[in-house]
């Protein structure tokens, strides 16, 4: 029997795993975490398999496929493919980019905010979420107001016509996230979107606290 040697294995994980939790019956999702957590050798390298690398730099391509860098570099080529996706899905209407898009469908969730604020949510730069903004507002998409609570701050917020656009969007945009999700299935999802959100607090919390600003700072805290 070609499998005797993998169940033998997975019998003695499970006498691992009750000696671990004697008080407790083990359940299959248990087990499936454990195997993750515990057992599965986390080696920081994976497998070569990037079809656009060569032959050539072996030394360049062992640091490449280091698990983190993988990782990386794999979240680039996603947002390189979602940013294609979106460009198409927005062809032909007044919203021309994917910032823009998020700055309206923040805005489209409250009444009113600053434009420091809606920066800031949208993940920007001031220079570039201010370009954002310029252009969103000579379209009409944004209303710009006074602060009443702040003299020295601008609000701004989505007009009708704002809304009327998004709206008409979102019936494209529904479509680029079932591509980006490609053939995931329904667990495989839920899995991803998980690990993607705790990496989005993760982030987010650090771009709140403006930890990482410089050259310095990411070296610091990567080591």
């Amino acid at each position: 029997m070609k499998s005797y040697q993998l169940i033998h294995q997975l019998i003695s994980l499970v006498e691992r795993i009750e000696q671990e939790n004697p008080e407790k019956e083990v359940s299959l999702s248990d087990f499936s975490g454990f195997l993750l957590n515990v057992v599965v050798d986390h080696n920081d390298t994976v497998t070569g398999s990037d079809v656009r690398f060569g032959k050539n730099e072996t030394q360049a391509q062992e640091l490449a496929y280091k698990l983190d860098n993988s990782i990386g570099r794999l979240f680039v080529y996603m947002s390189r493919y979602a940013k294609a996706y979106i460009k198409k899905a927005l062809d032909g209407t007044a919203i021309h980019s994917a910032e823009e898009f998020t700055a309206l469908s923040i805005l489209l969730t409250h009444n009113h905010l600053s434009k420091s604020k809606l920066i800031s949510y949208n993940l920007q730069e001031k220079t570039s979420g201010t370009e954002v903004l310029r252009r969103l507002i000579a379209a009409k998409l944004v209303l710009q107001g006074d602060d009443l609570t702040d003299k020295r701050s601008k609000i701004v917020m989505i007009t009708p016509l704002g809304k009327e656009v998004l709206y008409n969007v979102f019936v494209d945009m529904n479509k680029v996230g079932k591509i980006i999700t490609g053939q995931l299935t329904v667990a495989e999802k839920l899995t991803l979107h998980q690990l993607l959100q705790k990496l989005e607090i993760f982030h987010l919390d650090h771009f709140k606290r403006k930890t990482i600003t410089t050259k310095a700072d990411l070296r610091n805290f990567a080591d």
